[in-house]
């Protein structure tokens, strides 16, 4: 598992919804998880340029759903797609709650309308996977 400064897994939570963003943070952030609110690939950008997070959450929007940076980091950490089920943005690569050998994106899709304790409690499942055994 990948740990931020502070010893604690680091998560990145991208959504333009602000509710969403912020509730799913300070969630995380009860739970001891390094949990840091973005609104833009541009932030996310800057914030991996000192650590790549343990998992990633995204709100599924087609800026965020096209954005190159947000794929490729996707492709490397296990994501959380939080889609629409009325909007249809194709979402990068179709991920699945597969678990594959490591190194190997994890994905899972959670379909509007979502709790935030199912947002949470997949954060949880997707860092449990990540310790090595």
């Amino acid at each position: 598992m990948l740990y931020s400064h502070k010893g604690m897994p680091l998560v990145f939570v991208l959504a333009r919804d602000w509710t969403l963003r912020t509730a799913v943070r300070a969630e995380l952030r009860e739970r001891g998880i390094d949990a840091r609110g973005m609104d833009s690939a541009d932030d996310v950008g800057r914030a991996i340029v000192a650590a790549l997070p343990a998992v990633l959450v995204v709100e599924v929007i087609s800026e965020f759903a096209s954005n190159a940076a947000i794929r490729n980091l996707a492709a490397r950490v296990p994501t959380i797609w939080i889609a629409s089920r009325t909007e249809k943005i194709p979402l990068p690569a179709a991920p699945s709650a597969q678990m594959g050998p490591p190194n190997q994106r994890v994905g899972v899709v959670l379909y509007r309308p979502v709790r935030i304790a199912e947002i949470v409690s997949s954060v949880l499942d997707l860092l449990h996977k990540a310790q090595p055994a």
